[in-house]
């Protein structure tokens, strides 16, 4: 794909749903930037990452619609929109185990509502899904590709794999063009940091921004890759303004993963911090996946697509980020 697919956004209609939140906000902010009219939908429901500073400076160039995507109100929301980026969705794991049921209204039946609003009332808008990499479960072969069977530890994972099947079952049998990015440990400014049940990568970025020491749970030598959300963003792009990622799904990562032994060691070296490891327990001993990190080829032979952002870098950066504007997220 070529640079243009940044131009295409300019006065284009554009809805994102989790618009408040740590990538939706970042993506908002971008799209503004690139001369689109955006509307960001959000619940700010307590502990989902919701935050009105996410989106500081950018009040009068992004409209906010404050509604819970599990309400009635989507097919007002998509009408007359061209893209929608939905991102609305519940990503803790230890959540998703405490409490199945609203795992399951969040990222299934309001799935299924934002979907069916479009079918009735604007069937040609184009729809990019966040899916996650946690679908995947315990990985049988590294790096994994798309190919790999399906086979979540946790809720979540079953409910976020039937979100990106409901975008998939549309698109076959409507034609809605849907396309699913299966992200992985996202990180940079604007993460919810205020708890660690929404991955680890952000509570290390928090203890170190903090001077607090960090726990490793385990032997640190699990292996991980890790992609920053200015990346991230950057996908999203490319998949909504490419006809060429229509029905399909696509891995984000890091082609060179690091343990997380590693990823604490350049923390130390950026912030200044200090680490202890400590012993896994037993709630999520029960969900982890040992070594994970994703085959990347599909992306970046359809959409040209790939990491640009050193790790050492984009800690530094979120690091920085929070101890600059720590009120905001503590």
């Amino acid at each position: 794909m070529s640079g243009d697919y940044r131009d295409f956004y300019r006065g284009r209609r554009v809805l994102v749903t989790g618009g408040l939140g740590f990538i939706g906000s970042n993506l908002c902010r971008v799209l503004a930037d690139l001369g689109a009219e955006v509307t960001a939908v959000d619940s700010l429901l307590p502990d989902y990452g919701g935050n009105l500073f996410n989106l500081a400076g950018y009040e009068d160039r992004v409209r906010i619609n404050i509604a819970d995507v599990r309400g009635h109100g989507m097919e007002y929301l998509v009408r007359d929109q061209e893209v929608l980026f939905n991102l609305a969705g519940q990503v803790s794991h230890l959540d998703s185990m405490k409490d199945p049921v609203t795992d399951l209204e969040i990222n299934c039946t309001s799935q299924l509502r934002v979907l069916e609003a479009v079918r009735r009332g604007n069937p040609e808008l184009k729809i990019v899904y966040a899916g996650t990499r946690q679908i995947y479960g315990r990985p049988h072969y590294l790096p994994v590709d798309e190919k790999h069977l399906l086979q979540p530890v946790d809720v979540n994972g079953i409910n976020k794999i039937s979100g990106e099947f409901y975008h998939l079952v549309y698109h076959q049998v409507y034609g809605i063009r849907a396309s699913s990015l299966r992200l992985t440990n996202t990180y940079g400014p604007r993460q919810l940091i205020r708890h660690n049940r929404q991955g680890f990568i952000g509570w290390f970025v928090r203890q170190a921004a903090l001077g607090e020491e960090i726990q490793i749970f385990g032997d640190g030598t699990q292996k991980r890759d890790f992609t920053h959300v200015t990346d991230v963003v950057d996908a999203f792009l490319r998949a909504g303004a490419s006809d060429a990622s229509d029905g399909q799904v696509f891995n984000l990562g890091e082609e060179r993963p690091v343990s997380l032994l590693e990823l604490v060691e350049m923390l130390v070296e950026v912030a200044g911090a200090r680490y202890t490891l400590v012993p896994f327990p037993a709630e999520r001993q029960r969900i982890d996946i040992g070594d994970f990190y994703a085959d990347i080829g599909k992306i970046r032979a359809t959409l040209g697509w790939e990491p640009r952002t050193p790790l050492e870098d984009g800690l530094r950066e979120t690091v920085e980020y929070y101890r600059t504007n720590r009120e905001h997220y503590l």
